[in-house]
């Protein structure tokens, strides 16, 4: 079963390799989807995939890469399309 979240990553998380981290771990689960930097500090995702693969993604996302301090993950779960292709890093 396909799930879909709306992910915002708070605490250090810019500067620190966090959006190429999450990608990596997206395609690793293979999960959709994209992740961005936003003004305000935090990380944006939009992430689709199978139910199963959001366990251990969220506990890689949470723990981030050596140098991220990875502060508060919110999600929002929301209705599963077929807008992606597959996963990328977007331009601020």
């Amino acid at each position: 079963m396909q799930q879909r979240f709306h992910v915002i990553a708070e605490g250090l998380v810019q500067g620190v390799g966090y959006r190429w981290f999450i990608a990596q771990a997206a395609k690793r689960f293979g999960l959709k989807g994209f992740v961005r930097n936003l003004s305000d500090g935090t990380v944006e995702m939009d992430i689709q995939g199978e139910a199963d693969r959001f366990d251990a993604f969220f506990a890689e996302a949470k723990k981030g890469p050596f140098g991220a301090q990875v502060l508060k993950i919110r999600r929002l779960q929301k209705p599963a399309t077929n807008e992606f292709t597959g996963f990328e890093i977007r331009r601020s």
